[in-house]
């Protein structure tokens, strides 16, 4: 785990940031990670010539969501904290975050994913929200998917943890394009419809878009960690379910 978690690159004479998870295969989203993305987006969004963020991961899946073992009680303030606010820089990202996906987009990647602009996809990405099958919730995504794809749809991922194939998260919404090599066409959609533009006037036209979107999110993700922290982390069930997956035996329920 010594290797950096992310890599960052400025591209395009700065006007194009590629972020990498590099942890594969799992690109786990946990402190490390999240410390190194907000980072970077700290540091470079600011940037008058910046136009786009490209967010990539290297090895066969985008991310298998994030790390169990900082969900406990012990930890999990902390980490929420931590990947809440990351969570609300790429939200209220002044420029376009394109999001490139290949193999499994789960949990916390999903989530990472949901709050760019634009998601890019593999034909056999599978997307979903597991944490319910752990007795759990994903409050970023609770704020997040019923914007995107609907209440409807986003219940159904929610309540259900199922994953969802790329065709059909097309279909929904939650994917905006397909394509074989989805970061060349993330690429290929900042070249002819970014690249070209006033970086100053994109930005305007970034904050109107989401304007009110940025203030819900925000206003409702404070809510939903309340719940998570002071109401869900109080039951048995919740800390039952992530102490068995990380003991890989089967969950006991009380229903309490």
């Amino acid at each position: 785990m010594g290797a950096a978690p992310l890599h960052v690159e400025l591209e395009k004479d700065g006007a194009l940031l590629r972020l990498r998870l590099s942890r594969p295969k799992a690109n786990i989203v946990d402190a490390a990670m999240i410390a190194a993305l907000r980072a970077a987006l700290g540091e470079h969004l600011a940037d008058a010539r910046l136009r786009a963020v490209l967010l990539t991961a290297e090895g066969p899946h985008f991310s298998f969501g994030a790390s169990v073992e900082e969900h406990l009680p012990g930890s999990a303030a902390a980490m929420l904290r931590d990947l809440h606010a990351l969570i609300l820089q790429l939200v209220g990202s002044p420029v376009p975050v394109l999001v490139a996906v290949r193999g499994q987009c789960l949990g916390g990647g999903l989530e990472l994913a949901a709050a760019g602009h634009r998601i890019f996809a593999a034909p056999g990405a599978m997307f979903g929200q597991p944490e319910i099958k752990l007795a759990v919730f994903a409050p970023a995504a609770s704020c997040l998917l019923p914007e995107k794809i609907g209440p409807s749809r986003a219940e159904d991922l929610l309540f259900s943890g199922r994953s969802i194939g790329a065709e059909e998260a097309y279909r929904i919404g939650l994917v905006d394009a397909l394509a074989e090599d989805p970061s060349q066409a993330a690429l290929a959609y900042f070249e002819e419809h970014l690249a070209k533009r006033s970086a100053a006037s994109l930005r305007f036209a970034v904050r109107a878009a989401r304007f009110d979107f940025v203030a819900r999110v925000r206003r409702k993700l404070a809510e939903v960690e309340r719940l998570y922290l002071e109401e869900l982390m109080a039951t048995h069930d919740a800390v039952e379910g992530l102490t068995a997956f990380i003991a890989k035996r089967p969950a006991v329920w009380e229903d309490r």
